[in-house]
């Protein structure tokens, strides 16, 4: 029996004593306690794929706030790592990958992996998370989303401006497809081996989808991300798991993220929360939307940040607090000390 389980009950919009608050990126370099652990797994690889050290990195947020949540600590490219195509972080530089997927014979070598042999490390460690959390909080599962990951498949890393695979989407929508298929298939199969692994609540990143024109974004990203929603398993251990859908950047396709069967749509800062309330009306669980820029700011400014949020919102249940994007690394850690506790604070029902 979860002792807090504040966040599956503001996804599922029941009554809340607070809002609860998790932060997207919360075990990262911010904490030095992150630094010196993956320093000694030698590569952030090595960290994600060692049981122990990525237990470690995932509890060490919640051992300094008051956190409503954990997030399994791993990132969203291991899928396309486990199809071949060599992920390498190069320094400074962010991920690579070796082999990328541009031409039709690309397209052709593309295949579903095995997640029980080649992502195993990864189910191991949400086994080894929730025994390690004891019930103190619930654990999100995560996955970079079809379009997304296929972003970096066919730029072979981050991009500015994603001619490649834009241009593929004009010249050859049929390729396209074709990867976006490959994903979706794959993340359908990580999500539930997360699920039941012991994931909680699941969120699907599609950190780029807000980077497509309107139209192209249901084509491309949308219609597999419905997909995946209905392909998950729902239940586990007696209780609903949770999905939540976050498109950074992509506030203007609110109505269309809240009708593909999502339980709540994570925000990034450029949106209104409350405006967002009144067009998804009961639908969905809102999550967001906190500027982590707004984090370098003096814990009062923090504050006054929070108390606006909030009240945009406004009373009932339905909103998980969590920033609009990844923490940064240069973020104080007691500036984040300070969100949480305004968080908590100002939304408590006396």
């Amino acid at each position: 029996m979860l002792k807090n389980d504040t966040f599956l009950r503001a996804l599922m919009r029941e009554p809340v004593e607070y809002t609860p608050v998790w932060m997207m990126r919360q075990a990262g370099r911010y904490l030095p306690e992150y630094c010196a652990t993956r320093k000694h797994a030698g590569s952030f690889l090595q960290l994600c794929k060692n049981t122990d050290l990525a237990t470690e990195v995932t509890l060490q947020p919640l051992e300094r706030f008051p956190l409503d949540a954990a997030i399994l600590f791993s990132d969203i490219l291991t899928v396309p790592d486990a199809m071949g195509l060599g992920l390498y972080f190069a320094e400074g530089e962010g991920p690579k990958f070796e082999r990328t997927v541009r031409t039709e014979a690309d397209v052709a070598k593309l295949f579903v992996p095995d997640v029980g042999t080649e992502l195993k490390y990864v189910t191991d460690a949400v086994s080894s998370i929730r025994k390690a959390l004891d019930n103190r909080v619930p654990l999100i599962g995560f996955s970079g989303s079809p379009y997304t990951l296929a972003c970096y498949m066919v730029e072979g890393g981050s991009s500015s401006d994603y001619r490649n695979i834009k241009t593929m989407m004009y010249a050859r929508p049929d390729l396209l497809h074709r990867i976006l298929e490959v994903n979706t298939l794959t993340v359908i199969d990580y999500l539930n081996a997360q699920i039941e692994a012991g994931a909680q609540a699941v969120q699907i990143f599609d950190s780029w989808g807000g980077s497509l024109p309107y139209g192209k974004y249901q084509e491309f990203s949308l219609q597999y991300m419905a997909r995946i929603v209905a392909g998950l398993k729902r239940e586990n251990d007696g209780r609903r798991v949770p999905v939540i859908v976050f498109t950074k950047g992509g506030g203007q396709w609110l109505e269309d993220i809240a009708a593909i069967g999502c339980d709540a749509i994570g925000l990034d800062w450029t949106t209104d929360i409350g405006e967002a309330r009144c067009r998804v009306g009961d639908k969905v669980a809102l999550q967001g939307n906190f500027d982590p820029v707004a984090l370098f700011a003096p814990p009062a400014a923090i504050e006054a940040e929070v108390e606006r949020i909030l009240t945009s919102y406004g009373g009932g249940t339905g909103h998980v607090f969590n920033l609009g994007h990844g923490i940064s690394q240069f973020t104080n850690p007691d500036h984040a000390a300070a969100l949480v506790a305004a968080v908590h604070r100002l939304s408590r029902k006396d």
